[in-house]
């Protein structure tokens, strides 16, 4: 039998090329830096090839790093696709995902099917509720969050990045009108959701008015509901642009055009050691190679 290079290495060297960093690789397989590089000079001392360049503190393939990537990555998924089919082929994998209810609405339902065509014996329980990263470990394996940045403790891999939108009903878009006017503005009511308290101030902000009070500020903790509610003309709702465009409702408008960046992103987070379990890693490597 020929031999193989070790395996630990070479599970160091995609998950390297995949996150793009060594410190989210490191941190995924639950090894400190010093080890992550141990496997991959071992990997490169097996094949006789450089297959980074060190650069400071980053890690860039080299052009031969590149090729044997291309070569050996489809072959190890194909090989983690065969071991699969031979693991527990009657028992279900379950996973317990925490999700905001409007991502799970817009981006994850809609492509569910797709994971369970690759993965038919993973089942997701939903959960929807409020504080979903500090019950990670608890009642939750993964969860997707809203955040500036994660807790550090936590795995995470940021999913997207965003724009802040101001949009309403077509009648108080049309009475608003096209330039921001602080005096009509002043007399509506604004509809902020609970876990993006800072797009507000930066929408404020990018249109010159920092000092802009509102007649009200009416809080939710759902994203659907902000939504019905700037449809019927109840206020002006403060969210992503993606959660605008992807609503599809031709009673909303968008109010001026101006582009504000989201001091949000939807990220997915876990445990660092939940990535050993195999619902979490499914659903994880799914998601992210999907572009959800």
């Amino acid at each position: 039998m020929r031999r193989l290079p070790p395996l630990r290495a070479l599970e160091a060297f995609l998950r390297v090329v995949r996150q793009g960093s060594a410190k989210a690789a490191a941190s995924e397989l639950g090894l400190s830096p010093s080890a992550l590089s141990r496997r991959l000079q071992a990997l490169e001392e097996f094949l006789g090839k450089k297959l980074f360049l060190r650069q400071h503190q980053a890690l860039k393939l080299t052009e031969e790093g590149q090729a044997f990537y291309e070569v050996v990555s489809p072959l190890i998924e194909d090989l983690a696709e065969a071991v699969e089919a031979q693991i527990d082929t009657g028992k279900l994998l379950r996973l317990h995902l925490g999700t905001p209810s409007l991502f799970a609405e817009q981006r994850l339902f809609p492509r569910l099917l797709e994971l369970r065509k690759l993965h038919p014996r993973l089942h997701i329980d939903i959960d929807t509720g409020p504080h979903l990263d500090a019950r990670l470990g608890d009642t939750l394996d993964a969860a997707i969050v809203v955040a500036g940045a994660p807790d550090d403790a936590l795995y995470s891999v940021r999913l997207d990045h965003n724009k802040v939108y101001a949009f309403t009903s077509r009648a108080l878009a049309e009475e608003l009108g096209t330039n921001p006017d602080a005096a009509k503005l002043s007399r509506q009511t604004f509809l902020i959701h609970n876990e993006l308290p800072d797009s507000f101030t930066a929408w404020k902000e990018a249109l010159g008015l920092t000092r802009l009070e509102p007649a009200a500020i009416d809080h939710f903790d759902s994203g659907q509901l902000i939504l019905e509610a700037a449809a019927q003309g109840l206020g002006i709702a403060i969210m992503h642009d993606d959660h605008f465009r992807r609503s599809g409702d031709q009673r909303l408008a968008r109010l001026y055009d101006v582009e504000v960046e989201s001091p949000y992103s939807y990220w997915f987070v876990c445990r660092p050691r939940a990535l050993d379990a195999r619902p979490v890693r499914l659903f994880h490597d799914w998601l992210v190679g999907a572009g959800i």
